[in-house]
Parts: structure tokens; sequence; C-alpha cells
């Protein structure tokens, strides 16, 4: 976790306001115009260290101060799928979190797992659902991979791939270029097309002394209608496995691929936070790597979930929808921008 400068002492008058505009937010949010559900309560008997959790969901003073940083932050690091939207369907909030990204002049990238689309399918995807940006406002496990072999062999080199065109095309931009009898690296990402034969392919050149890479080992994902289906990590074991070799993955919750995204925004860590709704990828992430991650409760994990981790975010929400705030009390300014971008490049 990141560190913070210690928050002054609330008067019992202060809390009482804080308390009461807390009520009053929460009350409007639940309002049918934005489509919230009640989050629910602590369990009865609850643990100490559950009270904790919840504490930072629906404690007054505590979610008020920590989500008034957030909005102060400079950086934004934010997943898509649970927290922009769910397959098809915006989730509420997603505009306006990024009308107000926008008016306070912050930098914000969405950062995925997926390794199969390109940034520029990724910015049509939004657009079309109304939200619109620049592709380079996006960045994958995909251009992750591609910069970390960069890094391995500045010169390019060679590849064989199970993936799509965006991890392809990232690779390309790098200097890597397709080769499926003697590659340097066998990369393995986000596709609909594994099969045994490629698989095999992929074992075969492994122990042939290529050295496995994988975008990301999240092992299952869901396809349209929610059912689960394995995802890159389930097929990187089964090559692990027979080939008694690991993996090195490039994507979230690597430290790896955040320092990547730090560097895209050029901010220090201090500056930025992570939007996300899984605590095994986006929130586990902005802890190893020292920068607040924020739970939304829109996606994968839910508040009985998270006894099952030893980790807490820094803070939860509903949604993306607790975020924006009118007023320009969070607009950052272009010399504080400058000034925290000249800071990060000393880092």
């Amino acid at each position: 976790m990141s560190e913070h400068p210690t928050v002054p002492a609330v008067s019992v008058a202060e809390a009482k306001n804080i308390a009461s505009e807390f009520h009053s937010r929460t009350q409007n949010s639940a309002s049918p115009a934005h489509h919230h559900t009640d989050l629910g309560h602590p369990p009865p008997n609850a643990s100490s260290s559950t009270l904790r959790d919840w504490s930072l969901l629906q404690d007054p003073v505590i979610h008020t101060e920590r989500l008034d940083a957030i909005r102060n932050k400079k950086g934004y690091i934010i997943d898509m799928d649970g927290v922009i939207y769910h397959g098809g369907t915006l989730l509420p909030g997603a505009i306006e979190l990024v009308n107000f990204l926008q008016k306070n002049n912050k930098k914000f990238l969405f950062l995925t797992n997926n390794s199969a689309p390109t940034p520029r399918e990724l910015q049509s995807k939004l657009e079309r659902l109304g939200i619109n940006v620049g592709e380079d406002h996006f960045f994958t496990s995909g251009q992750a991979t591609a910069y970390f072999l960069k890094s391995q062999a500045p010169d390019g080199g060679t590849v064989y791939v199970i993936g799509e065109p965006g991890l392809a095309y990232s690779l390309y931009d790098m200097g890597f270029f397709m080769n499926d009898h003697n590659p340097d690296y066998v990369v393995l990402g986000e596709s609909n097309t594994y099969n045994f034969e490629k698989l095999t392919k992929a074992v075969q050149l492994v122990q042939q002394g290529a050295k496995l890479i994988a975008t990301h080992l999240d092992t299952e994902n869901l396809d349209s209608v929610g059912r689960k289906i394995p995802a890159t990590g389930a097929f990187t074991a089964s090559v692990e496995l027979v080939t008694n070799t690991k993996a090195f993955y490039c994507g979230k919750p690597s430290a790896l691929i955040m320092r990547y995204a730090q560097r895209v925004l050029g901010l220090s860590r201090l500056e930025t936070c992570i939007i996300g709704d899984r605590m095994d990828t986006d929130i586990v992430a902005g802890i190893s790597s020292e920068i607040d991650p924020v739970l939304v409760l829109s996606g994968v994990t839910s508040m009985d979930m998270l006894q099952q981790y030893a980790y807490r975010p820094y803070l939860i929400l509903g949604g993306v929808y607790e975020i924006p705030a009118d007023g320009e009390e969070h607009l950052v300014s272009q010399s504080d921008m400058d000034e925290a971008a000249r800071r990060a490049s000393f880092l």
C-alpha cells in the first residue's frame, strides 16, 4: 500500500456532518434512475476483520475521506469488464466517470488482461457504448507482453503465438516475428482457437528450448451467457505440466504491467490508483505495486468473498458512479500535472 499523509483529527460535529452527507449521498445514489442495488450489511456476529472490510464501503468517515483522496489522484488505471461494462452493457456511472476525469484534467488508462483486441478495437467498443476516448487510453496484457520481450531482446526475435490479432500486432510492433519451427519464445494469449495440435506444438517447441511466456494466468473466463470457459492460464498450465517449466506472465496481477501502465501515464505510484472488480487480479496488482487499489462491487467480487483474502483494498465502492463529483476542487492544473510528470521521470 502507498503512504498517505496523516489525516487531521475530525471533531464530533464534523463527523456528524460527514455522516449526514454520506447518508444523503448513499440514499440518492440508490435511486431507481441509477439502477443501484442494496449492497447489504455485515453479517451478525461478524469478526473485527470483516467489520473493517465493511467500513471501507459503509463507514461515513473512512469511506468519505478515502473517496476524496481517490478523487484527488492525478492518474487512474481502470479495469474494463465489470467496471465500465458487462459484455455489451454499459454500467452505471461509466460515462460520468470519464467526463469527470476529462473535465478535471486527469490522466487515465483502461487496462485489460484480454490480449485479443487491439487498442483501436477497444476504443471502438467503448464508442459504440457512448464513451469517446482516444486509443492511447488503452493498454492490454498483449502490449505488456510485447514490452517485456523487447526488454529481454532489444533487437527483436521470433515467436510461436497462440492468440488473436491484438497480441500478434503488439509483438510485430516490437520487432518479433512468427516462427513455428525454432522460435525464441512460445507466447500464449487469449484465443478461442486452442486445440490439441496447437498445444502439442507449443509443448514440443518449449522442449526444444523456446521460453514459455503467457499474457496472463487467469484460468477462467465467462462466455456471453455467463458460463465459465477456460482462459489463457488453464492452457498455459497444461504446457507447464508436460514440459516441467514455469511460464513468465506479464498481465495482472503482475506488478510489471502496472509499471508499464505508470510509464504510459507518466505519473508516480503515489499519484495513481487502480479501479477494478477482482480481488485476485486488480486489487492484488495494486497492492504489489503500491498503487492504491479501489474495489467496485459491480463485477466479480462481492463483500462476502473478501474473507477469502489476506489483503484488502484501499476503498470499496458500489460502482464507479460514486467517483464523479461536481465543483472544481479536484481539478488538476496543467502546471501541477507537468510537475508530477517531472517528479515521476526521476523514479
